[in-house]
């Protein structure tokens, strides 16, 4: 196995189930070739693992921008009748946006997606729209800032499916758009050109993978949304296309005044919904559409702790698993980058509507932890349109070592520590993340770090904020 590895592990989370004493062999390029079990440890030929491992989780759904912005807009709304909402938020989120210049991008998102790798999340799905300087003046070359979103992704070792945006209003109805939306305004040729240069750029790349991203029924006409999904699907007929569709009420209202009918009826409407499809939040749905989108093969990307928040509302988990839908967690506005914590909320707003435990759980003694985790694992897989969310022959050789002495994991096994893992603690346990078959993070720390908070630093202090 020229230029590969040979991963020894006693505990690894197989798609099957637990196996002991695996040998896994990892190819130069980052794929599984074959998984072993009931093998012997032999030091010179093999790494070995010092815990239990188990699948990277694929993060689906990331505004990487945002992460410097995080705990910028907790203060209280002023003024007779003020009110905080998503979109005094989204205020706030624009004036930032305008500092952001390609070099500042590319720091932050290698700072999240170091983040990001010592939590345990091993893709990311990229969802980016400031394809134009501040003033909203293209650059001269269209995908700059596509460019620096994945040298900061290769920079932290992490997958990225890259999804450039298609925006091309202010809102509902073809409204102008405020002075914080004017570099994220462009038209189908434009996005298609940034999707067919970073495709070319990184077409031998396993990990980089290119889609789009229509922002949403309020931002996208349909004519233009048909026109960004026929290209792609010229140049990629499976590569991914996410949305975000229903987050707040008033998405719903204002569609149904300006479409007679609401986003994702909308969505469905009009486009052929399936399982290339992720649509973002989809908060406020009805019976109709959480059976409708189950039934489509689509994933839900949920993002709890954003969410929460956002005060956007709480996703209709139970119904949407009861018809057999899919989902996946993203941080999206990185107020946390946590997997953990998205999963934990995720079963938690449901206990606090229920007033129940254990509601994930698919029946009598099965785990709430594992049901919530492989879930994740084989939607956020789908959603990236990459080989990801299991350690089986053929798919990329993403995984996390847990520590086992950590205190909120000792003397747990099997599905107990993935319990643990999710319900117990606020600690990240946590020794290493190996990503494609490379070890990114050693004793809990990621081996690009230090220079990258560097960078990363040097730029935010520099910025008025």
């Amino acid at each position: 196995m020229s230029n590969g590895v040979k991963i020894f592990g006693e505990n690894v989370l197989l798609p099957d189930g637990w196996g002991r004493n695996v040998a896994m062999s990892i190819d130069a390029r980052g794929d599984i070739v074959s998984i072993e079990r009931d093998k012997t440890f032999e030091p010179e030929l093999m790494a070995r693992l010092p815990g239990p491992a188990i699948p990277g989780m694929p993060n689906l759904h990331s505004h990487a921008h945002q992460r410097a912005m995080a705990g910028m807009s907790e203060y209280r709304a002023s003024g007779a009748g003020a009110e905080d909402s998503f979109w005094t938020w989204r205020d706030v989120m624009h004036r930032f946006a305008e500092m952001v210049t390609p070099e500042i991008l590319e720091a932050v998102a290698a700072q999240l997606y170091v983040e990001m790798v010592k939590a345990g999340y091993t893709a990311v799905c990229e969802f980016h729209y400031m394809h134009h300087g501040p003033d909203g003046t293209p650059y001269d070359d269209p995908a700059e800032m596509s460019m620096a979103l994945v040298r900061a992704a290769t920079r932290a070792g992490i997958g990225i499916t890259l999804l450039p945006v298609l925006y091309e209003t202010g809102g509902y109805g073809g409204k102008e758009p405020n002075p914080g939306q004017r570099r994220f305004i462009s038209d189908p040729d434009l996005l298609l050109r940034i999707i067919d240069k970073v495709r070319t750029v990184h077409a031998s790349d396993p990990q980089v993978c290119v889609g789009v991203a229509p922002h949403s029924p309020r931002q996208v006409t349909k004519d233009g949304m048909k026109a960004v999904i026929d290209g792609l699907t010229a140049m990629e007929a499976h590569a991914p296309i996410h949305i975000h569709v229903a987050e707040q009420e008033s998405d719903v209202s204002d569609s149904l005044v300006h479409t007679d009918m609401r986003p994702v009826e909308w969505t469905m409407e009009n486009f052929d919904v399936g399982p290339r499809w992720c649509l973002i939040h989809a908060t406020h749905l009805t019976e109709q559409e959480t059976s409708r989108i189950a039934a489509s093969g689509a994933v839900a990307g949920l993002c709890p702790t954003t969410e929460a928040n956002l005060g956007d509302g709480i996703f209709p988990l139970l119904p949407y698993l009861a018809a057999g839908g899919r989902f996946g967690i993203g941080s999206d506005s990185h107020i946390s980058v946590s997997l953990i914590e998205e999963l934990r909320w995720l079963e938690y707003g449901q206990r606090l509507i229920k007033r129940r435990r254990n509601l994930a759980a698919e029946g009598p003694g099965e785990s709430t932890g594992v049901r919530l985790y492989d879930d994740a694992l084989r939607g956020g897989a789908q959603a990236s349109g990459r080989r990801l969310g299991k350690l089986g022959e053929g798919c990329r050789a993403d995984f996390i070592v847990l520590d086992p002495a950590h205190p909120t994991l000792v003397g747990r096994s099997d599905d107990r520590l993935i319990d643990s893992l999710i319900f117990s603690g606020n600690g990240l346990p946590i020794q290493e993340v190996w990503i494609a078959g490379k070890r990114q993070v050693v004793n809990g720390r990621h081996v690009r770090q230090q220079d990258t908070l560097d960078v990363y630093t040097n730029l935010i202090r520099s910025l008025d904020i």
